[in-house]
């Protein structure tokens, strides 16, 4: 009743991991942006189907690879670091038979680890929609895209668990480093804070509808790395997560100031002045 969708690329390392976890699946598709390493031949080895797209944006990757011939109406979408516990894979194919048919989607614990410890305090945004009905969903946002779900969305008990630093710290920062260059684009162009309402941050029925609005004021807030790491730490409750969650939490914050302080360089850039 599921079939699995990977995106990788460059992922040789953490791949077959990710499709050990997912083995009991009879139609395994891996969507490339077209690596440079061995990713295409694991995943071949392996028995998955693979596709290559160039990358473009994150939204139209998912969008485009939401359109692959799968095999059943249901799909689990994962990154390469990312790992199906056995409680998951259950409960993902018990929910898909199961699921009435005006369910089109159901959000998944993400749980993300540092140093081998689960981060259950630091992490900011634990549920992810990761299983979807084919033809009802669409991705919208070039980057941290959302998903958006034509009729109601359900939840899992079980955890996905996330080996977010599996490349180590360097990976971790590059990547982020490109992540914050594109964040600080939307804030130029004024996307990421479009139609912010404080209604919707607090109220809105759907769970991700409520994260967008939440992300949108919260870009529009003063001093936004400090009380982000504030918040983290000893609101969310980082500190108990100890050194791991203290780092995360730090690394958080510096991502928010990099946002920030390139926004600015953009904003200088635009008027002539000197950077």
């Amino acid at each position: 009743m599921v079939s699995v969708l990977i995106l990788t690329l460059n992922e040789e390392q953490d791949l077959p991991g990710c499709l050990d976890s997912v083995a009991w699946c009879d139609d395994i598709h891996v969507f490339d942006s077209n690596s440079t390493d061995r990713t295409a031949e694991v995943a071949r080895s392996r028995g998955a189907s693979v596709t290559t797209r160039t990358f473009d944006t994150y939204a139209r990757q998912r969008n485009a690879a939401m359109q692959l011939p799968f095999r059943h109406p249901w799909v689990l979408v994962l990154d390469a670091d990312e790992r199906a516990t056995p409680e998951l894979s259950i409960e993902v194919q018990r929910m898909a038979a199961a699921a009435p048919e005006n369910v089109s989607a159901f959000r998944i614990r993400r749980r993300d680890f540092l140093w081998g410890t689960w981060l259950k305090h630091a992490q900011l945004t634990p549920y992810y929609v990761r299983l979807l009905r084919v033809g009802r969903v669409h991705y919208t946002r070039d980057i941290n895209e959302f998903v958006e779900v034509e009729g109601e969305t359900g939840q899992l008990s079980a955890p996905l668990d996330h080996m977010a630093f599996s490349k180590g710290l360097a990976h971790w920062v590059a990547k982020h480093n490109q992540y914050s260059t594109a964040e600080a684009e939307l804030l130029v162009t004024g996307d990421a804070v479009r139609d912010a309402s404080l209604k919707d941050a607090l109220f809105a029925s759907d769970f991700h509808d409520r994260r967008a609005a939440q992300k949108a004021l919260f870009y529009r807030m003063p001093a936004r790395p400090l009380l982000k790491w504030i918040y983290m730490m000893f609101v969310r409750g980082a500190v108990l997560d100890g050194a791991a969650g203290v780092m995360y939490a730090t690394l958080q914050s510096f991502y928010e100031y990099l946002i920030e302080v390139k926004r600015r360089e953009i904003l200088r850039r635009r008027k002539g002045l000197p950077i």
